[in-house]
């Protein structure tokens, strides 16, 4: 595992996990939200998204974390491994709000600088439906790229420390 990308709803733990493999592996971890957002939640043009992630990939081992799905096939095609944190979307929703209380008016730590916690009705929506719309489709593409990389997929925050216990 030299070039690892976590995807999943937000509120998975995918920022979280990439940290502590990052730490377990000594690999250099991206948060995708830091590169793709700028101050006052001005987002990157997605040509510049493309830019960065191709430079990216490029280097010899990496874990990025964040979905992104309109430029998701650049990593997923350079990695070597994908995980995929399909966690339930009660406990992602748990997890906003925790977040939200805990960062609010404050940039979180993966998050692009100026960019303060706030409450999104938007954002819960997307969570909400991710394993109506988003789910389905990650699911049928890990289907077909797992004939020749390491696809993971983890289902509870158990499998998650399980997982890291093991490495």
């Amino acid at each position: 595992m030299k070039k690892i990308v976590l995807i999943g709803s937000g509120g998975s733990g995918k920022s979280t996990m990439a940290r502590q493999l990052g730490e377990k592996l000594n690999l250099r971890v991206y948060h995708l939200d830091v590169l793709f957002w700028k101050p006052n939640w001005v987002g990157v043009p997605k040509n510049e998204q493309i830019n960065i992630q191709v430079e990216l990939v490029k280097e010899e081992s990496w874990i990025i974390d964040g979905n992104y799905g309109g430029t998701m096939d650049i990593r997923l095609n350079a990695a070597d491994t994908i995980i995929f944190l399909d966690i339930s979307r009660w406990t992602c929703m748990f997890r906003m709000i925790k977040r939200i209380l805990k960062y609010h008016h404050k940039t979180r730590p993966d998050m692009g600088e100026g960019c303060e916690e706030r409450f999104s009705f938007a954002f819960f929506k997307w969570i909400w439906k991710y394993p109506h719309t988003k789910r389905p489709v990650i699911l049928k593409s890990l289907e077909v790229l797992s004939k020749h990389k390491k696809v993971v997929i983890i289902n509870t925050p158990k499998q998650v420390r399980l997982f890291l216990e093991r490495l």
